[in-house]
């Protein structure tokens, strides 16, 4: 499924970054982390916890508590601003994105062999006119995609270490998740599992 045509404004760059570029990008998401540390978000009205954890870097992060989803400038625990985006990760936007402003936000979320991520979309930006850059580090993932309707059909594949994966255009707001983390599949963590940095514009440019 991983070579069939992809829907309209979506683009998979199989091994966008190679071994060196992968482990430069761990380091700097270890130096992100160290500032803002992973936690673990709430759905919104349950409080269930998800079973991933997140944090973010960038002017703007994205949470997730009983309150809602929403983005946010400082950290919900520590309650500090968000470090700013690893140059790396700004050069593929600029790269990638075909959009001429910049992301304001990158998600980092960590997988562990049990996490999963249920199918959604990403429609809490205002500027939707900007894709979602998406890349996976570490162990493969079973990644589905689905339509613009949260029961469209749906497509399976893997994504693996140093993967990128672009949602823009009339594919900007199509469901999509995570169904299964492959364990051992990657030697790029030392203690195994997937980071996930996806790349966001939230506010309409001006």
């Amino acid at each position: 499924m991983k070579n069939a045509p992809l829907p309209e404004g979506s683009r998979l760059i199989d091994g966008c970054f190679d071994k060196e570029g992968q482990a430069s990008l761990v380091a700097a998401i270890r130096a992100v982390v160290a500032k803002a540390p992973l936690y673990r978000p709430e759905m919104p009205r349950t409080g269930k916890p998800f079973s991933v954890r997140m944090t973010n870097c960038g002017p703007l992060g994205w949470v997730s508590d009983r309150a809602g989803y929403r983005y946010q400038p400082l950290h919900p625990v520590t309650g500090e601003p968000w470090p700013p985006i690893p140059p790396m990760l700004l050069a593929l936007w600029n790269e990638v994105s075909d959009y001429p402003h910049p992301p304001e936000a990158c998600l980092v979320n960590f997988y562990d062999e049990a996490a999963r991520m249920g199918l959604h979309r990403d429609e809490d930006e205002a500027a939707l006119d900007a894709p979602v850059v998406s890349v996976s580090l570490g162990d493969s993932c079973l990644f589905r995609l689905g339509g613009r309707e949260r029961g469209d059909p749906t497509r399976s594949f893997r994504l693996a270490s140093g993967d990128v994966f672009v949602l823009g255009g009339p594919s900007r707001l199509m469901f999509h998740g995570v169904d299964r983390i492959y364990p051992g599949s990657s030697t790029l963590l030392e203690r195994g599992g997937r980071i996930n940095l996806t790349l966001r514009r939230v506010t309409p440019p001006g």
